[in-house]
Order: C-alpha cells, then structure tokens, then sequence
C-alpha cells in the first residue's frame, strides 16, 4: 500500500499536475496520500529558494579586478596589409634597373630606413616610412625613386614581419590551445582568444612569455587596467605564453571606487596596497575584516590608519565604511523649487530652521502640504513588507488540505502567491513622514518635497478607467469613481485609499477629495486560506500607503 502511494505521488512538477486525479482504489487512507503531495510540494518549493539563495550569493562576490578586459574585443587581428609600420619592424627590399639593391632593411628608433651607399649611384639617404600602411610603403619608396631622378627604378618590397605567427597559449585560461595572429598583435589579443583569463585559477599579474625554455618577458595586467601601460612585445613564431598560478586575493567593498576582488604580488598583501588598488572615498574612515586565520573565523574592525599595517590573506574581504560623525548633513529639496536642490546644513537642525534656505515658487507651491522622504523611512517599511511577505509565504505553503482535489487548489493559490510576492519584493517605499506643519530634527539624506498646486484628482487602482480628473468640491469620492468608469470585478469596494499631497493617507468614507488628492482602489482578495487573506490584504495596504502603488494579484 506504502509503494502504491507513493508512485502515486510522481508529479512531473508542481504547475504541470498529476497525471490522475484520484488516488488508487487500494489507497485506503486518503491522508496519507495527502501527506505525501504535501511533502512533495514542500520539497520542490525548498530547493528553488536554495537556488535562488545561490544564484544571489554568487552575484554578491565581487568580480575580480581586470576581468572586464576579456570580452572579444582584442582578439580582432588587423590584415597584414592595413598593419603601420613601427620602429624595429623588417622590410625586405629589391631594386633593380637604374639602382641595384637586395636585402633586409630595419626601422630605426626614428621611423626610418637607410640604403647602403651604392658605387657610382646616387644615395637616397633616410626614408621615413613609420605610420605607413604594408600597402602604401611601395608607392613611397617609387615617389623617393623618381626624386632622385631614378624612376625607371624597379621596386619590390614587403614587410617581413607581418607574416603569421602561431603562439600557444596554457596556464589559467579558459581556452588553452595554439592560436594565430600578427607578431605585432598585444599579448593582450593572444590571451583573448584563448577565452581570457580564468578567474579562479590565473593570475592576472604573472603572464610569462616564454621563447624556448627561456622567460624573455613577465606581464602584469594592472597597470594596463589602471592606466593604460602595456609592455611592447613582439611575439615570434613558437612563442608560449604562460598565465600563472592566481595569487592571494582580496575582496574590496563599500566606501570604495572600485569594488572588486584583487590580486596582490609577492609579500604585497597588505592594507596600504589594497587601498592604493580600491580608492577609498573621502568619507571612508574605517575598514571591517573577515576572513579566516588559522583555520579559525577572522574579524576585526579597524581605522584607516591602524588598517594600513595589517597583512592581509588569501579570501579576505574587506568593507570600507564611514563611520565618522561630521558636524554636516546633506539635505535635498524637491517640488516646486529652484536654485540649488542639495545643500549642507548643521546636525541637528529642524526642518523649521532650513525651509528659509529653499527657493520655492510661490505662485507654484503648496506650502501647507510639505513633506520629507526619509531613508530610516525606507528601511522600516521594506522590513515591515518583507515580514509581512515572510508570514504570508509560511501561510501558503504550510495550509493542510482535506483531499486530493483541495491539494491541488492549494498548490495553484501558492503558486498565485508566490508570484505576488516575487512582485512585492521588487516595490520601493517612498519612506514619506508626514509633517503636517509641525517641526521635527532633519536626518543626512532627507528630501525635503514642497509640492506643487493642483487642480486635478487621480484615481488608479481597481477602476475602469484609471485617469486624472479635474477637482470639483461638489463632487464625492463615489462621483470620482463613476467618472473613472467605475469599479472592476477585481475591485474591494470596501478598501480605498486617499492619498493626500502631504503624505498623508486616509480611507475613503465621510472624508472629502481635495485638490491634488490620488485615489487608490485596492483589489479583492479572495483565497480558501482565510489568513492568507489577512496576510495579502496587509501587504497590499502596506505597498499602497509605503509606495502609492495598487499592486495586482
């Protein structure tokens, strides 16, 4: 009977149901048979929130410095004959007729090349041939011909460097192989072909170049990164490049300009250098370790100054703070204002004290209707979203069902459900405190929103036709309604929501529409889980008072 039951419960997925409806004859608890869809459920809803925490956590780590150099773009080789020629480049030159001449020719340090004197002939002395194209060298050195009264000179030429060279390419990269292309293509061109470096195994600062079983050059990638230096290397036929070992790393986050995972060089992994590779900002003033010493967890919270001194390990991360009090605080005006929108002033000061530093326009602004954004605010509210969309998933997923056929409902309302959350999660709260002409201290970061006067009433939400209406004060809430067309069949005609231009939020009910109001029409919830529609019911009140959003189910 056990076995029975349980090939029973092989769904292909949750969304995808059963291919019976009923459970065998032989089953003869019926709640077993529930259990066992229960657990199945559970089960499948567990391992996609352990890929989900996955996926977040490998987003999380920062990429390693340099790595956004790999991205096909050096890996292009220009054709030989589009190729400039460059100081220490070889051309192969053959004269004859008027001037007699057979051999290999070098581009001095200055850009040129010189023809040995030749008995009886005049000399054509130094030909500047640096920056011409493979193509145009010909044509320049007929034009010198003709100049010295040499025209019925014939001339055959062509650059010895530009033919095809193979270098092989291993170590840590992605793709190791043998790969064509230009001598005079970077080092930079070969490692991109070969897919770039591997992140966790190469090291972007010990690429050796190897010619033989001789090292005739070591490349590190940083200062490319940083300033654009690149060693100037010509790589020959048989040539190996060699990407080493991945060095200590460590990871550098916060109050910092470039957020990344770095590499150090031998006996260089210490906190001055990190913060040479990072560029802490001007208001970073601590640094917080973690990381591991002695096979043990490592943490330890440090100023600059001390943090400077400290020697770093292998997968140490390291977060930049500001954790200094300054005597200042920066504040944002919004609205129906002008001149500057941010502005310093002293800590501690009211809101009070800083409305006579705001510009406003007075024929524009709402003066009686001020309000302040608040980033505690936020905070506070996506934690209160978040709780109120943890309780809302534990009620979902953890309802019993008394038979097959309520399972089933159940696993289609939490899907429902899952995918409101999932929308939940993504709406940002405004973080509005509603003053109502009183004073209160200003916080760092607060936007002072002095709005602008209006005429017109919008209703959105669960109406016909969500749309801005212009403000009639003999009009009621349920005249406003109509004129949006009505209420929809989703609509709960109970739940409405006025928000006013201070911030404030009112039901609907006795209260008047004023000017510059919004009217939001929340939806009906409807589930067999009568928690569950406290708990959306919550949610969805929270979103519209935190972000003036309707969200839909």
């Amino acid at each position: 009977m056990e076995n029975d039951a349980q090939d029973y419960g092989k769904c292909p997925s949750l969304t995808e149901g059963c291919p019976q409806t009923n459970p065998p004859p032989n089953m003869r608890h019926e709640g077993k048979y529930i259990l066992i869809m229960r657990k199945k459920y559970v089960f499948i809803l567990m391992m996609s929130v352990m890929a989900v925490l996955f996926c977040a956590l490998a987003q999380a780590a920062e990429a390693p410095f340099a790595a956004n150099l790999f991205q096909g773009n050096f890996a292009k080789s220009q054709r030989s004959e589009t190729l400039a020629l460059e100081p220490g480049d070889r051309v192969v030159l053959r004269l004859w007729g008027e001037l007699n001449f057979d051999g290999t020719l070098i581009v001095d340090d200055e850009g040129d090349i010189s023809l040995p004197e030749n008995s009886g002939k005049p000399v054509l002395g130094r030909i500047p041939v640096a920056g011409l194209t493979h193509d145009k060298l010909g044509e320049a050195l007929k034009s010198k011909l003709a100049a010295a009264g040499l025209a019925h000179t014939q001339v055959y030429v062509a650059p010895l460097d530009t033919r095809p060279v193979a270098v092989f390419v291993t170590g840590g990269v992605k793709n190791p192989g043998r790969y064509a292309g230009s001598p005079s293509d970077s080092v930079l061109a070969f490692l991109d072909r070969a897919g770039g470096i591997d992140s966790v195994r190469g090291s972007y600062r010990s690429i050796r170049l190897l010619r033989g079983a001789e090292t005739v050059a070591m490349v590190d990638l940083y200062p490319f990164a940083q300033k654009g230096l690149l060693p100037q290397l010509r790589l020959h036929d048989g040539d190996t490049l060699v990407v080493d070992e991945r060095g200590i790393t460590v990871e550098a986050s916060g109050e910092v300009r470039t957020a990344a995972r770095f590499e150090f060089l031998p006996d260089g992994a210490t906190g001055t250098t990190l913060m040479a590779l990072a560029e802490p900002g001007r208001r970073a003033s601590h640094a917080t370790v973690n990381g591991m010493r002695k096979g043990r967890p490592y943490t330890t919270y440090l100023p600059l100054k001390a943090f400077r001194e400290l020697r770093l390990e292998d997968g140490d991360r390291v977060q930049f703070s500001a954790d200094t009090t300054s005597d200042t605080i920066m504040v944002e005006a919004q609205g129906a204002v002008r001149g500057t929108p941010r502005f310093p002033v002293r800590r501690g000061a009211s809101l009070n004290e800083v409305r006579n530093y705001i510009a406003v326009e007075p024929s524009r602004a709402n003066l009686s209707a001020v309000y302040i954004k608040r980033k505690s605010v936020v905070l506070r509210q996506k934690k209160a979203i978040a709780d109120a969309l943890h309780r809302l998933e534990q009620t979902a997923f953890t309802a019993t069902a008394a038979s097959a056929e309520e399972a089933q409902i159940r696993a289609k309302e939490a899907e429902m459900l899952s995918k409101f959350v999932e929308r939940a999660k993504t709406v940002e709260p405004e973080g509005i405190v509603v003053v109502d002409n009183a004073d209160l201290s200003l916080e760092d970061g607060d936007i002072i929103v002095v709005p602008e006067k209006s005429d017109v009433v919008m209703v959105s939400g669960e109406v016909q036709i969500p749309q801005a209406l212009v403000w009639n004060k003999k009009k009621s809430f349920g005249d406003y309604i109509k004129d949006a067309g009505g209420y929809t069949g989703r609509a709960d005609r109970d739940t409405s929501l006025i928000m006013r231009q201070n911030g404030a939020v009112v039901r609907s009910g006795d209260v008047d529409v004023m000017p510059g109001d919004q009217i939001l029409v929340l939806p009906k919830v409807e589930s067999k889980i009568m928690q569950a529609v406290k708990d959306v019911a919550l949610v969805l009140y929270q979103v519209a008072v935190s972000s003036r959003v309707v969200l839909g189910l």
